[in-house]
């Protein structure tokens, strides 16, 4: 068999798992929402809508179910009550295969990464193309891999270690591979940029930004990181009072007299994170007068 013919069977095959192409403006939509443990309700009758092709930031304090929330959302954890629409579809109460043409357009990077530790780089990659595309030849798996591999910052010789041969940074930017690994339309980070050196983070949270603009992607992301949700987040949503108690811009975040949000957002990390994002801004302004 040709190398064309090769390609243009793994191509066909792969090609009717292809989903319709969501065009709603909002992806994600949760209503009602309560998860409880034992006796103790993390979420009750939380909403929360996230829009198309934004970067939606999720914040809380220690124990406010951010982590609980987006594993609702990917399926991990059942709620006790409430819907979850993923693509107009809900997908609270579905059966596993009523939402296969849902779960294949999502990714999700977990804290740390997550990776499995007997496995390489391109192994780990290829994890959910093999569950969701089991007829792909191993060798297109392999062009795969390697492309999501570079497409994250990584070496291509990246592809062949294992996680434990892998630096903090990189072992987020190799989760993320996985996580790209579908071409998802959603993308879920849960504190991407947790344990990262501050240019480590940075550089991050520019890769996500580029990520998010070039490939189209809806991103919910999970973090404590101030830098972070002044740099890329279009949206941020808080977690207090267990809902959802404010969506929007920082600046309209500002204007609401919550005493959470009031003292996270007007703390002095806060204003030296706002700070330094100006700064940031004022040097990408192109000079008056320059060649």
């Amino acid at each position: 068999m040709s190398d064309e013919s090769y390609h243009d069977e793994d191509i066909e095959a792969a090609a009717h798992h292809v989903p319709e192409q969501f065009d709603g403006e909002y992806p994600i939509r949760i209503r009602g929402l309560i998860n409880r443990f034992g006796d103790f309700a993390v979420h009750e009758d939380l909403n929360l809508d996230v829009k198309r092709g934004e970067i939606l930031g999720v914040v809380g304090g220690s124990g406010t179910g951010k982590s609980v929330l987006m594993r609702s959302i990917i399926g991990l954890q059942v709620p006790d009550e409430g819907n979850i629409e993923v693509f107009g579809k809900d997908i609270t109460d579905a059966e596993p295969d009523e939402v296969i043409g849902v779960r294949d357009r999502w990714g999700v990077l977990f804290q740390g990464g997550a990776l499995f530790s007997t496995l390489t780089v391109a192994e780990n990659v290829q994890v959910p193309l093999k569950q969701f595309y089991p007829e792909l030849k191993q060798q297109l798996l392999n062009e795969i891999a390697a492309y999501k591999v570079v497409l994250t910052g990584l070496p291509e010789n990246a592809a062949a270690k294992f996680p434990s041969e892998l630096s903090g940074g990189m072992k987020k930017r190799a989760g993320l591979a996985r996580a790209l690994a579908l071409d998802p339309e959603l993308l879920f980070l849960d504190e991407p940029t947790a344990g990262l050196d501050p240019i480590g983070a940075a550089k991050f949270d520019e890769l996500t930004r580029e990520l998010a603009d070039t490939l189209g992607l809806t991103v919910f992301l999970i973090t404590h990181d101030l830098d972070t949700l002044y740099a890329i987040c279009d949206r941020v949503a808080v977690l207090a009072d267990k809902q959802v108690i404010a969506v929007g811009t920082i600046p309209e975040l500002l204007e609401t007299d919550h005493p959470w949000i009031q003292e996270y957002f007007n703390g002095p990390r806060s204003r030296a994170a706002a700070d330094s994002h100006e700064r940031g801004k004022a040097l990408d302004k192109p000079q008056a007068g320059g060649a």
